[in-house]
């Protein structure tokens, strides 16, 4: 079972009672939501109760507040139980982007309380014709998962003349968005990552922020490198789900004999080398993932600002993570032998989730390079992510 860090923000996150039951409810629903391709609004009302959308909202908006380990932890135990349930959930995270926008219009999104549903769509960014005070958005946008269970949706727009390299974000209510049910994949697939249509909807400058931007709040949590907390908290999914491969893997090993007259897996010397390695691997890399996100953190506290190097190293972590992930889960599958290749045996499912959580842009293997590049004195990262 998943570890957590020692974070008492972590604990305190992990211990809602209405956690719990959540949980068991996604174990149990988790086909129905591959299925369905989204996660249902029940499930993202029980999310609202759980804390996950206050989790990162600021006190004075009636947040919790909490730091990026107790935020990570918490999507790493949701996506043990189904990783569309837990990449959905990620996108609480969304506070921290929204803290670019103007304190006045944090104050009407807050205003009913701090359990605020966001979901959006940057690339590729649409251009939008200023009006007066208005920006005149229209567009479509693939990949805005959970959108379906979205109250706030956000888009990229390209304004003329604007440079700087970070896309601005529109902000609307979902009302203003049509949702296109495009998403049907191998992987992920109760994520509900549609494409989202708007059309000449105007959107005040004050409802419009720059991703990656300066935040108007002054908190620690909004200080910690923006767009390296966007990979982790897709990364944890991998992590997630990983572990719960794993999970089964052992569990079925214990008891599981083979057709053909062989040991009981658990009693294979292969089967025991594998998961060995399964083990140590994915361990490594969350320990790593943890290990930076704890270095930064301790910084903020400190009153200090996360340096370039470790900003990056952030990154590096991260992209790590989800392709061991991958990796893991692939190791696991195999282990199942022919009854993982049934199209709705968890062994098989935990390995696409978490091929699919690799091949996002924040975690590619191209990050490396980019890694690399800060540390042999290179330059920054490239562009955007």
């Amino acid at each position: 079972m998943l570890k957590h860090v020692s974070d008492g923000q972590s604990g305190e996150l992990l211990k809602d009672p209405a956690l719990t039951p959540l949980l068991e409810t996604i174990r149990e629903r988790a086909l129905e939501f591959r299925k369905a391709r989204r996660i249902p609004q029940d499930i993202v009302e029980g999310f609202r109760k759980a804390g996950v959308y206050r989790a990162l909202v600021a006190h004075c908006f009636g947040g919790l507040e909490a730091s990026p380990m107790a935020f990570l932890s918490l999507i790493e135990t949701i996506a043990h139980a189904d990783a569309s349930a837990g990449w959905v959930a990620s996108f609480g995270v969304s506070a921290t982007y929204l803290a670019a926008l103007p304190i006045s219009t944090l104050e009407k999104i807050y205003a009913d309380g701090p359990d605020v549903v966001f979901a959006g769509a940057i690339f590729p960014p649409q251009a939008a014709e200023r009006v007066g005070n208005d920006f005149i958005v229209n567009g479509r946008w693939p990949y805005a998962s959970g959108s379906p269970g979205a109250s706030l949706i956000g888009v990229g727009i390209a304004v003329a003349g604007e440079s700087g390299g970070l896309p601005r974000t529109a902000v609307m209510p979902a009302s203003s968005v049509r949702i296109e049910e495009t998403w049907d994949t191998i992987g992920l697939a109760g994520t509900g990552s549609h494409d989202v249509v708007v059309e000449n909807v105007p959107v005040a400058e004050e409802w419009t922020f720059i991703r990656g931007g300066k935040p108007m709040l002054d908190k620690p949590v909004y200080q910690y490198p923006s767009l390296g907390l966007a990979a982790q908290v897709l990364t944890v999914v991998g992590l997630g789900c990983a572990r719960r491969a794993l999970d089964e893997v052992t569990a079925m090993a214990a008891g599981r004999r083979s057709i053909t007259g062989a040991p009981t897996m658990a009693d294979r010397p292969h089967v025991q080398a594998v998961v060995g390695e399964a083990e140590a691997l994915l361990s490594a890399a969350r320990a790593f993932f943890y290990g930076v996100t704890e270095e930064a953190w301790g910084l903020l506290l400190e009153g200090q600002t996360v340096p370039e190097t470790l900003a990056n190293r952030i990154r590096l972590a991260a992209t790590h993570a989800a392709q061991v992930a991958a990796q893991v889960a692939r190791m696991c599958f195999e282990l199942g032998g022919i009854a993982a290749v049934q199209s709705e045996h968890i062994l098989g499912r935990c390995m696409q989730d978490c091929s699919v959580v690799a091949q996002h842009a924040f975690m590619a293997k191209g990050n490396y390079e980019a890694a690399g590049r800060v540390i042999l004195g290179r330059g920054n990262r490239p562009g955007y992510p």
